[in-house]
């Protein structure tokens, strides 16, 4: 195996640089314990991201095994569980979350009240993506306006 010259003086260098700059007589001392002192918290540090991770990870897995378990054991909804979830969904969706009425029976929910047009759909399709809802009847009132909208 051939070296080129080139590289090896430069590898070299960088070496006796690196040399130099910790074991200076003046400076060396403080450069070498800063050196330590990085690499130590580098390490804590290291070892706190590996715990973090490791624990998100398992409580993933334990939220993608629960749901599992729910989704295997079909069992009835309560309707008032239900009506709570949508509510919480529509929270995030619409500008007055009051303003929208929601009754459940047997998994079948029923939107009643009025909210700006544009708000219309995305509420549907929240409430139809919660857990236990079986179908969905809109008796929703549009109003025109989208002004004041969460993000625009």
């Amino acid at each position: 195996m051939r070296r080129d010259p080139l590289l090896s003086f430069l590898a070299g260098t960088a070496i006796g640089a690196g040399l130099m700059f910790l074991l200076d007589p003046d400076r060396g001392r403080r450069r070498r314990a800063l050196a330590r002192d990085r690499i130590l918290s580098a390490g804590r540090h290291a070892g706190k991201d590996v715990g973090a991770k490791t624990r998100h990870l398992r409580n993933r897995a334990l939220g993608v095994v629960a749901q599992a378990r729910s989704r295997m054991h079909a069992h009835a909804e309560d309707d008032d569980a239900i009506a709570e979830r949508v509510r919480t969904e529509m929270s995030g969706v619409v500008t007055r979350p009051g303003a929208v009425v929601v009754q459940v029976e047997d998994g079948v929910v029923t939107l009643s009240g009025e909210l700006p047009a544009p708000e219309r759909e995305d509420l549907i399709a929240a409430a139809r993506g919660v857990r236990g809802v079986r179908d969905l009847e809109d008796r929703l009132v549009t109003t025109g306006s989208g002004a004041g909208r969460p993000g625009s």
